[in-house]
């Protein structure tokens, strides 16, 4: 049986499926998507969220995204064939201007390109690889993405991915300057051994016994908000460039005070009102963008 292929530009496909990988001493769960990326699966918000992470790489989207069966997408009518949107998930799509699709159950055809993607990464990318953290390992995928993925010889189309989406690109439909629909939407997050999450890739500090639990994080106006068990974590001032850092310096003194754990280095300047001075991540770790 072959694959049914579409024209260029005319259709994305997205997939959720659970793997395991080591962060550290613990064990967590990651999701892969479509556009390769670590995903706090299966919540809703990550799923969007990684969703918007792609447009803002591709510079756009395609009118037709073809998904399979996930809760975050639809679920059974209770009529055996049928299905029901999700409706947050309707409403982003909406939101998007796209025509979500899904495939048909048990249709190779469909089913196994939506799926080829995750076992690529599944296959080639996690076999043999170790990650400090999240952090690192999303670095890691992206740089992965960029010098293997990209470039290799597709099966299907026997081009470079990279090529042709030199010719896709001018059939996206743009999200340059289209508002997130997550904007007061609490995002999970998962805190890495340095005491600090990411949101839009500026990192923020969070109380120092927090490492290793899950937290939400919520964009307010000019603030990061982080939640943890619904109680209020730390706030933040919101970040308007990227790759920078945002540490309150109580938090930055619990972790100096600990005796245990390992965290990445981090250079602090102590600054009026109880905070730590901003600076870009190539301040800090020069060696990462050599």
């Amino acid at each position: 049986m072959s694959r049914m292929e579409l024209g260029i530009g005319s259709q994305q496909f997205y997939s959720e499926n659970p793997a395991s990988l080591r962060t550290g001493r613990e064990w967590r769960p990651c999701g892969a998507p479509g556009s390769a990326e670590w995903t706090h699966w299966p919540l809703w918000s990550s799923f969007l969220e990684a969703h918007e992470r792609a447009f803002e790489h591709f510079g756009g989207h395609t009118l037709e995204h073809l998904y399979d069966r996930a809760r975050t997408v639809c679920h059974p009518s209770g009529e055996g064939v049928g299905f029901c949107w999700n409706g947050t998930f309707r409403a982003f799509a909406q939101h998007w201007g796209f025509e979500p699709r899904v495939c048909q159950p048990y249709r190779a055809c469909t089913k196994g390109k939506v799926e080829s993607g995750v076992k690529l990464v599944k296959g080639n990318f996690l076999p043999g690889r170790v990650f400090i953290d999240i952090v690192d390992f999303q670095e890691q995928l992206s740089a992965w993405n960029a010098d293997i993925a990209d470039i290799r010889i597709h099966g299907t189309t026997h081009e470079r991915p990279i090529d042709r989406f030199d010719r896709e690109r001018e059939h996206l439909v743009s999200s340059r300057g289209h508002p997130s629909f997550l904007t007061d939407v609490r995002l999970s997050r998962l805190v890495a051994s340095d005491y600090l999450v990411t949101l839009d890739t500026n990192r923020y500090s969070v109380p120092y016994h927090l490492i290793g639990q899950a937290v939400e994080v919520e964009r307010r106006g000019d603030l990061v908000c982080i939640y943890h068990r619904g109680e209020l974590a730390a706030e933040h001032g919101r970040l308007t460039g990227r790759y920078q850092l945002s540490i309150i310096r109580n938090m930055a003194q619990e972790r100096r005070h600990a005796r245990h754990g390992a965290g990445s280095p981090v250079s602090l300047r102590r600054l009026s009102r109880g905070r730590i001075s901003v600076r870009s991540r190539s301040e800090i770790w020069p060696s990462m963008n050599s």
